[in-house]
């Protein structure tokens, strides 16, 4: 007799995202104890010595909540039963909210940090996160109330980098259907329940009044959406990194008279991706701030300069964008002394591990 239809479709989600690496490569897992995770664990466990890889595990204690560290043993312990090896239990600090852009992200940012050290050094070729379809919907649901544009709506990619996510066409049903049939002991993070969370919010609200309004199929029919954005978004941001190259003196300094000439949806990818690899935090950086540096080069009136989060400075001069921490020289009138028309409110990106040119606060667990 074989697995529940469950248990064979986390497996066969995971045997295909698996397909390319060569044999003997480590496969990581990225594992908290929720049912999303934890059944990709198992899964990972049965795959891997049938595919001829290693299947290793990671669990990340970010201690923000009491009992904290013993989970993420209890948690380990598991994996280890599993069969995977190796099973490493990484204890992170996570910066005071605020710091990355609010509680969710800054626990993300530390446990993406986490999870890229145990890969480097163990030499994994990838690592595999347990988002699922209903992460992803909801993903999609967030940019579209948040205005974030395209690359919100894009949602999360199947893979980038070391990063990915088998279970990204899978339900959460199924994925805690797989752990009952398995018997695997799931942790449910009360985080995952609290309304002070958007997404939460967005979970246990939001998502079934839309279903109840518009039948089943919302979920499918959110993360369809993102995949068709997505290749669109790739294919924007690829010649948005050809025209930052064009534009001359390097990713800090744009000639004006190129940026003039590109289309809207070009520039403003290029002035993102330029204030990022100044050094300004892509997790606090909006449409406004955005729009604003957009100003420098088709709306100028005089003004310098503009202030970014991180300390960066967007300044025009000499027929150049500029970004640099430095300070403006004296008698310089910064570009928010001017009154923009229109401007835009403040609202989130959403990020790609890593990829300049946008960022979410919080993009899963």
């Amino acid at each position: 007799m074989g697995p529940s239809p469950a248990v064979a479709d986390v497996r066969n989600a995971v045997r295909d995202s698996l397909l390319d690496l060569d044999s003997g490569a480590l496969v990581l897992v990225a594992c908290s104890g929720g049912a999303d995770s934890l059944s990709l664990a198992a899964a990972l466990a049965f795959v891997a010595p049938r595919q001829r890889l290693r299947g290793g595990a990671v669990t990340v204690d970010h201690g923000l909540q009491p009992g904290s560290a013993g989970r993420a043993r209890d948690v380990a312990a598991a994996l280890t039963r599993l069969g995977l090896d190796p099973v490493e239990c990484v204890s992170v600090s996570v910066p005071e909210a605020g710091t990355h852009g609010g509680p969710e992200a800054a626990a993300r940012a530390a446990r993406y940090g986490a999870l890229a050290s145990v890969a480097e050094r163990t030499g994994a070729a990838a690592v595999l996160l347990g988002h699922t379809l209903d992460d992803q919907a909801e993903t999609v649901l967030l940019g579209l109330a948040r205005g974030s544009g395209a690359r919100a709506l894009a949602g999360m990619a199947p893979q980038r980098g070391r990063y990915r996510r088998p279970l990204l066409s899978v339900r959460r049903r199924t994925t805690r259907a797989a752990c009952a049939a398995l018997d695997l002991p799931v942790w449910d993070d009360p985080h995952n329940l609290s309304p002070r969370f958007a997404r939460a919010r967005v979970r246990h609200e939001a998502m079934p009044v839309l279903e109840a309004a518009l039948g089943p199929g919302v979920a499918e029919a959110l993360a369809r959406t993102a995949g068709q954005l997505r290749a669109d978004a790739d294919y924007l941001d690829a010649v948005a990194e050809m025209e930052a190259e064009r534009a001359g003196g390097g990713s800090t300094t744009l000639l004006i008279e190129h940026l003039a000439v590109l289309p809207s949806a070009i520039r403003t990818r290029v002035l993102r991706g330029a204030a990022a690899a100044a050094g300004c935090p892509v997790g606090s950086l909006t449409a406004s701030h955005v729009e604003q540096l957009d100003a420098l080069v088709t709306g100028w009136r005089g003004q310098r300069w503009i202030d970014l989060p991180g300390g960066v400075r967007g300044l025009r001069r000499d027929g150049q964008l500029r970004f640099s921490r430095d300070s403006a020289p004296a008698g310089d009138s910064p570009a928010g002394s001017v009154p923009m028309a229109g401007a835009a409110n403040d609202v989130p990106g959403w990020d790609r591990e890593g990829w300049p040119w946008t960022r979410t606060t919080w993009e899963q667990t």
